[in-house]
């Protein structure tokens, strides 16, 4: 009998153990993401959301609102779990941080010293907290002005009370998932934070197929556009795993060197460079910075009139929105890139170690590298652009629900396919670690272009 790797997945102890620690993370995630948070009255929670679906007329930028924060929260948002926070938080923190060590020459000095990632990672944590609080606070101002409109979903009289608690909650949710994220990274398979992300929109797929159903069933949804809207997404799928597996490969020439008695290098291998070299991370990172600022102009809309024309402006349908959310996307995917793939770091390490790239001089080993990967990350960058605006235009276009559009193209279709190639490549690793063939017969190999 051929060896099945699914099965080989599961005779690997460590693999195992990994797998099922990872699912059982993932299966505590989703039971907080339905534990909705001490004083609000959940029924009439969910009446509330369903009117504004069946009335969107004067509710659209609210409802919009609600279904882009639920979409990462992996359907928490609107049911004002204790997750309803989920990892943006963390991220969002990620993002000043990253951006405060290339601004200010002394911490960057800071993180480079021993310890000092590890000083980086205590004040990413308490920036999120801060963020955290400051969200939460944010809810509660929501969830007071649904109150106004549905009175009884805060079941306390104190409403003090209630806001001190759901701070407190919320805040110490948001931590948990972290916390949950690092534990898989470091005990399960791929990455921990992507990972939750990824299991949130998983979730909502069965959900949302069965709403798209209802529509046609309903009569209020063509089928033939359905069918090409399939069609569509696969195609766009199939594009997207394409363009993930691509890379750019720099052939490197290592001479021939005495040292003591032996001899090394006389060897050629390549730098892989990918056609996207940020993956997923500007997009996140875009939506992740976009979000803070819609949440607060939302829930303080009522009290402040500029907030409410902020809102409106940055309603996620929004020509606006959109416009901010691709420059977001091409600014991040360089600045990440410059910070993952230092080209001035990767030339020093060709040069300490006596290599050089052929037909390059060594000295302009530097400038040749920062051209190839500025050649690659703005074609990259519009890619990912365009797929983030996916959802915007099959709402536009085929005229479906924003939970739906959603899920067929943005940020959860790069989340999802980036984060199932990442696993894969991992569980690969692992399994030809133990003498296991891999997933595939050729593994999974990367394109050269």
């Amino acid at each position: 009998m051929a060896n099945n790797p699914v099965v080989n997945m599961f005779k690997v102890k460590e693999l195992r153990s990994r797998i099922f620690f990872t699912l059982l993370i993932l299966a505590v995630f989703r039971l907080g993401t339905i534990l909705t948070v001490p004083g609000i009255n959940a029924s009439l929670l969910v009446e509330y959301f369903n009117d504004i679906v069946r009335n969107t007329s004067g509710r659209a930028a609210e409802g919009a609102f609600a279904s882009y924060m639920d979409f990462f929260a992996g359907g928490a948002f609107e049911k004002f779990s204790v997750f309803m926070l989920g990892v943006m938080p963390y991220i969002s923190t990620q993002i000043i941080l990253q951006l405060a060590l290339v601004i200010f020459p002394s911490l960057k000095r800071i993180a480079q010293e021993e310890g000092g990632q590890r000083r980086v990672q205590t004040w990413t944590r308490v920036g999120t907290i801060l963020v955290c609080l400051i969200q939460s606070m944010a809810i509660t101002v929501y969830a007071d002005s649904i109150n106004r409109q549905v009175p009884g979903v805060i079941i306390f009289e104190n409403k003090l009370y209630f806001k001190m608690l759901a701070i407190l909650t919320v805040t110490t949710g948001s931590m948990i998932t972290v916390w949950m994220g690092d534990q898989i990274t470091a005990h399960g398979i791929g990455n921990g934070i992507s990972m939750l992300i990824f299991a949130g929109i998983v979730a909502r797929l069965p959900s949302a197929v069965w709403e798209l159903i209802k529509l046609v069933r309903n009569g209020e949804q063509n089928v033939v556009f359905v069918i090409v809207a399939f069609i569509l997404f696969l195609v766009i799928i199939g594009f997207v795993v394409y363009e993930q597996s691509g890379e750019r490969k720099i052939p490197v020439h290592y001479a021939k060197r005495v040292v003591g008695r032996k001899m090394y290098g006389g060897q050629s291998t390549y730098i892989p460079f990918k056609i996207n070299p940020s993956g997923v991370i500007p997009i996140i990172f875009a939506s992740a910075f976009l979000t803070f600022p819609l949440q607060l102009a939302n829930s303080f809309a009522e009290n402040q009139p500029w907030l409410g024309n902020l809102a409106r402006w940055l309603n996620p349908l929004g020509i606006w929105y959109n416009v901010i959310e691709v420059l977001l996307i091409v600014f991040f995917a360089y600045f990440y890139t410059q910070v993952t793939l230092n080209p001035t770091e990767i030339a020093r390490n060709i040069r300490e170690n006596g290599g050089s790239i052929p037909g390059i001089r060594t000295d302009k080993t530097e400038s040749y590298l920062q051209k190839v990967l500025n050649r690659l990350i703005l074609p990259g960058s519009l890619y990912l652009a365009v797929i983030a605006l996916l959802p915007t235009v099959i709402q536009i276009v085929f005229n479906f629900p924003q939970s739906i559009s959603m899920l067929m193209g943005g940020t959860s279709l790069l989340i999802l396919v980036g984060v199932d190639i990442d696993t894969m490549a991992q569980v690969e690793a692992l399994l030809k670690t133990h003498h296991h063939d891999g997933l595939t017969k050729k593994g999974l190999k990367s394109r050269n272009l």
